[in-house]
């Protein structure tokens, strides 16, 4: 199951998140997602973690629980919605200037 984690502290690494969700379960892969410009974190992560009894103790146990200073939110991630392409004026859209 691939649950959600936010309100992360901006100092959160995914060695810190992972032994918080390794406390219930065995865990997968945990991905802190970072602004592709400055490699900062954005606050939130993933975390998959294989068995959906121990990923749910884990969003019982950690959804509200501090983590480095903040309250964090965990659930049961979501998919992605699909964004609509284009958008702007770029390559494909508007009147030509020359």
């Amino acid at each position: 199951m691939k649950l959600y984690a936010g309100n992360l502290s901006y100092g959160t690494d995914e060695n810190t998140l992972r032994k918080a969700f390794e406390q219930h379960g065995t865990v997968d892969s945990v991905n802190i997602i970072t602004d592709k410009a400055t490699g900062r974190s954005k606050g939130f992560g993933f975390i998959e973690m294989p068995d959906d009894a121990q990923a749910r103790a884990a969003i019982d146990a950690l959804n509200g629980a501090e983590l480095d200073g903040r309250t964090i939110k965990v659930s049961e991630s979501k998919p992605q919605e699909r964004r609509p392409a284009g958008g702007g004026r770029g390559f494909r859209g508007g009147p030509r200037r020359y």
